[in-house]
């Protein structure tokens, strides 16, 4: 007998195509155009999470420098940014471990505009292509070794340079979504 998979969760989010994810980090805010066209799945799954309150107070995780710096997860919730930092395991698992319940399916196969430039917004993933859930990164530079394996849904627009800053333990105070023009 086979293993069965959970089926691909498929977002409610309708996207109007001009989103914008504003990050108000303990570091300051960033400001990211979300590519809703390239990676619809990923864009709508963000903006879902992001208008639930699902990413207010968790904290980045991971930090590799000149790589990336990674948040998302919500065992980071109930931790503080000195747990976080030293790597410690949360009151619900270990950070860079949980998700919202549910994956979404890749979109880097078909992402015309999938480059991983420096301050792109990607989604992290364990290794099966169709495991994404909540956990994103920011490039710190160019990574182009991630173009195929991972999906770019975002571009920053303003706050690379708090990108540049931050580092594991540092507080996603809340993400919430705006259009441009708005």
């Amino acid at each position: 007998m086979g293993f069965i998979q959970d089926p691909l969760y498929t977002p409610t989010y309708e996207l109007a195509g001009d989103e914008v994810a504003v990050f108000d980090t303990s570091r300051g805010t960033i400001r990211v155009s979300l590519d809703g066209e390239g990676a619809p799945i990923h864009a709508a799954n963000f903006c879902e999470l992001a208008t639930s309150g699902f990413y207010d107070d968790l904290k980045f995780h991971r930090y590799v420098p000149g790589f990336v710096i990674q948040g998302g997860c919500p065992n980071t919730r109930e931790m503080t940014s000195d747990q976080v930092a030293r790597g410690e395991v949360g009151p619900t698992g270990m950070p860079g471990t949980g998700g919202p319940g549910y994956r979404i399916k890749e979109e880097f196969t078909t992402n015309p505009r999938n480059s991983h430039e420096d301050a792109a917004l990607a989604m992290a993933r364990s290794s099966d292509p169709n495991s994404a859930g909540s956990q994103f990164y920011f490039c710190l530079g160019p990574q182009h070794g991630l173009d195929s394996g991972y999906t770019v849904f975002g571009k920053t627009i303003e706050g690379a340079e708090v990108i540049r800053e931050l580092r594991a333990g540092d507080v996603i105070n809340s993400v919430r979504i705006e259009h441009l023009g708005a």
